[in-house]
């Protein structure tokens, strides 16, 4: 059998992080076996779907790197497809035409409900042998109903849940088609499983009671039944269901506040799955190990300072030249002065393993790209009397010393050496007089960075 997994999201918004993690899961298991990871756009919602929100998902895929094999494959595009299979259900006897009006739908689900029983559609319209059914209604259009098995149940081995049974009696005679003609969701899922070919159906678990019916339509069409596992939810860091108001759940929400994609591959592989204990390993390592019998029952947490920690290690890992790329025009927008400035991957070299983020790294490089303001009560504070003999020794040192890192640190002990002065003393106004701030990377990184001639400069000028 070839692996053929799906990510089937309706696009009524963004890419969330649930959704990602599920096209993550199913992209993984497919190149884990060599198969094939197909997109599938459920967009029969017409009132919600829309253009932008199908851009949305695609990004965040892109973005992600979860690239499919097949697709992006359109439900409005397979209408007639739908409507070729519902004719053969029709005419097979396993679908029927319904006219009961909705209206007349909830009379019957009060009565139901009045009695005690599950609020259900009571099977008016649907023919069985030796009964007659009612007259049609003048000029009304019926709805299209699944005759769904009356007794027995549906049963399947959930993946990740484990077996799975529910009671047809639980289960009414399924609208399939609407009143003008439309084709409805659990009826499109079912058709387009069986028509691409789907051997493994992923996605969360509030998809659990939509599976039974599903099953039941591929069965009544004789069609095999792909593998379900239902995934947990994700909670957010306060153990509650994630929102849209209390949580960052957009994937290109955290793209522009500065997250890696591999940090977020790897963190959300995380959640809900698990390969020992590692907890750092790449996309390529993700699909060389993944497996259904590790993904966890339970929900999982979102915690926001792990995957700060792990974004803050794939920076530190990254290619300095890449991150450039990221770094560079945030800090043009910020107004950063690149002329006659140290060179930028070297500053971000300097300065990546204190971030834990693109945008924090960005905001760090600017202290080298503009004017220093130091507050004028912290360079009262920090500029005695006492200390500027010290400056101006340091300031002379500076024009002939060798400018190296281990030259600059050698000289500037000598300096404390000769003032008497410990490391803060000296380092304190040196900072706030190049940089404005009192917190920076090592004074000597910092002045090596900067170079002679923007040292002297800016010495001077508060001098």
């Amino acid at each position: 059998m070839t692996v053929r997994t799906r990510f089937a999201p309706s696009p009524t918004g963004y890419l969330h992080l649930g959704g990602a993690r599920t096209a993550l899961y199913a992209w993984a298991y497919a190149r884990r076996f060599g198969g094939t990871f197909i997109l599938r756009i459920e967009d029969t919602d017409l009132e919600r779907s829309t253009p932008e929100a199908v851009q949305a998902i695609l990004d965040g895929m892109q973005w992600l790197g979860l690239q499919h094999d097949e697709g992006p494959f359109y439900q409005m595009k397979r209408m007639d497809r739908y409507r070729e299979v519902i004719e053969q259900m029709l005419q097979a006897g396993t679908a029927y035409y319904c006219y009961s009006s909705p209206e007349e739908v909830e009379v019957m689900r009060e009565r139901l409900r009045a009695a005690g029983e599950k609020p259900r559609y009571d099977g008016t319209w649907r023919p069985e042998p030796g009964k007659t059914l009612p007259p049609i209604p003048e000029g009304r259009k019926p709805v299209v109903r699944f005759k769904n098995p009356l007794d027995g149940d549906v049963t399947w081995n959930d993946v990740v849940k484990g077996p799975i049974t529910i009671s047809n009696r639980e289960l009414d005679d399924l609208i399939i088609a609407r009143s003008d003609g439309t084709p409805t969701y659990n009826f499109c899922v079912a058709v387009d499983d069986s028509d691409m070919r789907i051997t493994h159906v992923l996605r969360g678990d509030d998809h659990v009671n939509n599976t039974p019916r599903q099953i039941n339509i591929l069965k009544a069409l004789d069609m095999p039944l792909p593998e379900y596992g239902h995934l947990p939810m994700i909670l957010g860091s306060d153990g509650q269901k994630l929102s849209k108001r209390r949580d960052a759940v957009s994937v290109m929400k955290y793209a522009e506040a500065g997250y890696l994609p591999e940090a977020m591959i790897n963190y959300l592989a995380r959640l809900g799955w698990s390969h020992g204990d590692e907890e750092i390993f790449s996309a390529e390592q993700l699909c060389l190990w993944f497996d259904l019998d590790h993904l966890t029952k339970s929900p999982a947490q979102f915690n926001p300072e792990k995957l700060a920690w792990l974004n803050n290690h794939y920076i530190k890992q990254a290619d300095n030249a890449r991150l450039e790329k990221f770094v560079r025009p945030l800090m043009e927008s910020a107004g950063a002065q690149f002329a006659a400035a140290p060179d930028l991957q070297a500053v971000i070299a300097l300065m990546k393993d204190r971030v834990n983020t693109i945008n924090e790294l960005a905001d760090a490089a600017m202290l080298f790209y503009r004017q220093p303001q130091p507050d004028p009560a912290l360079l009262t504070q920090h500029l005695t009397d006492a200390v500027k003999p010290a400056i101006f020794q340091y300031l002379e040192s500076c024009k002939s010393v060798a400018w190296s890192k281990e030259a600059l640190s050698a000289m500037l002990k000598e300096v404390l050496a000769a003032h008497k002065l410990k490391m803060p003393q000296l380092a304190m106004p040196l900072r706030l007089m190049l940089t404005g701030q009192l917190q920076t990377p090592s004074i000597d990184a910092v002045v090596e960075l900067f170079g002679r001639e923007t040292v002297l400069a800016r010495l001077a000028k508060f001098l």
